[in-house]
């Protein structure tokens, strides 16, 4: 996921999120959680900041020349935001609201670029005193920013519906058309004055479920020791729990895996009541906004229809077949008589050595996405050479991979760059966002830039299936094609299939919750294996242990976001395959989808480019890429 930016309008600041890409089994595992460390070295081998050379450096100084820069720039927002209460209790005309957003897409650009400059100079050397200090600097200006803006939504919407169509239509305001005609169509679900600070007051309360869960989950809860590869004694842990489950020695997988799930069954009575209480909360603001049910509600926001998360389930549902033929080719391949839940990570063909230095990487990324043509190979170009990414671990750099930036300035890329595959899908993927991104800032004012985190994860994916389609062509080695073709299809099995289970999930309990059924920790542990027994198939076992899984994801807790990774997925995956089949017409459209920011609804935007989510065809197409992966692997092991 690329990493979001302040939004005109909210000022939410959605403070950096690690981007790692392919998605790490971990991350699928735990519903997925974004940031993947990358594996550290002891700090004696690796460079100190200072150390680090200018060509595998990003270019800061292209977002502000100097710490002096900067500070003038400071300086120059603070005075803004004391402008901005000029504005309060005016906004009734036309030039008043036109003048007002003028203002604060000025300020929000400002406080953004401020923002990222100081955390990316804090992520190059995560121990630096300075940039520990400008970074928590720039944190509570965004902070100052939001409140000094606060006023201008409410103040608008205090308007009545025929004031605010009115001003929909006022050619002076045609520019922020899509502003006010979002906010008209958001303004059913807002209440009044008083029952709004009302349920601002509820806010720290409505929390507690997650914050519950956050703490019991990271801090309290303890896994017992179980057995290692070499049969020692070793510490469990969330971090540690996928390296058992990879194990090629079935007794370690099948120890963790236990372990795990005796542990959160002895807090299922505690687990059951912070999820429950997290369903509660939903339906609370769901009924107080007036929307027909929490799943209408979330998708609200990004104006996405229901049909489109019921769309992917059902549309899911019919290939549940290939996910169980590629569950018996499992078995086959791990050579058992029972393909057991704790064996879904354990790796299908021995580790294929592929030693990949980074030039080398950026070689067959450029080379793999030639499909795109020059436009998008001639920035690609630039973003190699011209100091957009910072590329190897130092000592106090965050870990992980992020594309981050601001508007105005070229993106930027963090890397931990290790010379092997994983690092190479990560590097195209981070590319992606950086590309997207690059290209809607490009095309589009500042107001109309920023994709919605339902757009987020095309690119980046896209990207990878171009890479991995051109690696699968390239490969002449049996056993090198195989590692690529696991690779993928596991992909296809934790992002596409796995996530839209936890959709269902989500989707169901939402449903018997609201229909005024018992939510006991008994309910959801039989509603969660039902799925994974309709999901993985009866030939193979479905473990009673899998039951608890739904008390270990923290997605749960930020409900009805997980189907974005599936639809994400089907979405780039759709995309590749036009693109790959048609040629220079479906890059046109494609082209034009990155091009367009946030200047129409997410919908809207794909299905100007070809791919229309309202409908099963774009995860249709997906299933077939992903039955193809199946009998290519069947083809090789016969």
């Amino acid at each position: 996921m690329s990493c979001h930016r302040l939004l005109p309008l909210a000022l939410s600041m959605s403070l950096i999120t690690a981007c790692a890409a392919p998605a790490s089994e971990a991350a699928a595992l735990m519903g997925r959680d974004d940031s993947k460390p990358t594996r550290r070295v002891p700090m004696n081998q690796i460079s100190k900041r200072s150390e680090v050379s200018a060509e595998h450096s990003w270019r800061l100084e292209d977002l502000f020349s100097d710490q002096a820069a900067w500070d003038k720039e400071y300086k120059e927002t603070k005075e803004l935001l004391e402008q901005a209460s000029k504005f309060q209790g005016k906004l009734t005309s036309a030039a008043a609201i036109k003048d007002c957003f003028t203002l604060e897409d000025k300020i929000s650009n400002h406080t953004e670029r401020l923002y990222v400059y100081a955390n990316m100079k804090h992520h190059q050397d995560t121990a630096e005193p300075t940039y520990q200090a400008l970074s928590e600097k720039s944190k509570k200006l965004s902070v100052e920013a939001g409140e000094a803006l606060s006023f201008i939504t409410p103040e608008i919407l205090s308007l009545s519906d025929e004031e605010l169509k009115k001003l929909v239509d006022t050619p002076e305001l045609a520019f922020y058309k899509m502003t006010l005609e979002e906010m008209l169509r958001q303004k059913a679900h807002v209440l009044s004055k008083g029952e709004e600070a009302l349920l601002a007051q509820v806010g720290n309360i409505s929390s507690a479920p997650g914050t519950v869960f956050s703490l019991l989950n990271n801090a309290d809860l303890k896994f017992p020791k179980v057995k290692n590869d070499k049969g020692e004694e070793a510490e469990l842990t969330h971090g540690s729990y996928i390296q058992f489950l990879e194990s090629k020695n079935r007794g370690v997988r099948e120890g963790a895996f236990k372990a795990v799930y005796e542990t959160y069954g002895k807090l299922k009575n505690t687990l059951g009541a912070t999820l429950s209480a997290n369903v509660t909360k939903n339906m609370f603001y769901s009924r107080a906004r007036k929307y027909p049910s929490a799943l209408e509600m979330s998708l609200f926001g990004d104006n996405i229809d229901k049909e489109v998360y019921t769309n992917l389930i059902d549309t899911i549902h019919e290939s549940l077949p290939l996910l169980q033929r590629y569950m018996n080719l499992r078995k086959r391949l791990l050579k058992v008589d029972e393909l057991h839940m704790y064996d879904l990570f354990a790796p299908l063909v021995d580790e294929f050595d592929m030693k990949i230095t980074y030039e080398e990487a950026a070689k067959t990324v450029t080379d793999a996405l030639k499909p795109l043509g020059a436009e998008y190979l001639a920035v690609l170009q630039d973003g190699f050479d011209k100091g957009w990414i910072d590329i190897y671990e130092n000592e106090g750099k965050r870990s992980g991979a992020y594309s981050w930036g601001a508007y105005g300035t070229h993106p930027y890329v963090l890397l931990n760059h290790k010379d092997n595959l994983n690092s190479m899908f990560t590097l195209a993927h981070e590319m992606g966002h950086a590309m997207h991104s690059y290209l809607s800032d490009t095309n589009q004012e500042y107001r109309y830039a920023q994709y919605t985190i339902f757009l987020a994860e095309v690119a980046s994916t896209l990207n990878e299936a171009l890479l991995m389609d051109y690696l699968l062509k390239k490969s002449t080695d049996p056993k090198e094609k195989m590692y690529l073709l696991t690779y993928y299809a596991d992909q296809f099995r934790t992002t596409v299939f796995r996530q839209t289970m936890f959709a269902e999930f989500e989707m169901l309990i939402h449903d018997r919750a609201e229909a005024g059924e018992s939510l006991t920790p008994q309910d959801l542990s039989k509603i969660y294996y039902d799925l994974n027994v309709k999901y993985h198939g009866t030939e193979m076992v479905v473990d009673k242990d899998i039951e608890m899984e739904w008390a270990r994801i923290p997605h749960f807790y930020n409900s009805f976001y997980v189907y974005k990774y599936a639809t994400g997925f089907s979405a780039a995956t759709s995309f590749s395959k036009q693109i790959l089949d048609e040629g220079e017409p479906a890059v046109g459209r494609y082209l034009g989808f990155l091009k367009s920011g946030g200047s129409d609804f997410s919908l809207n935007i794909l299905k100007k480019a070809g791919v229309d989510m309202s409908s099963p065809e774009p995860i249709r197409q997906a299933m077939d890429v992903f039955k193809s992966l199946i009998e290519q692997m069947e083809e090789l092991t016969r």
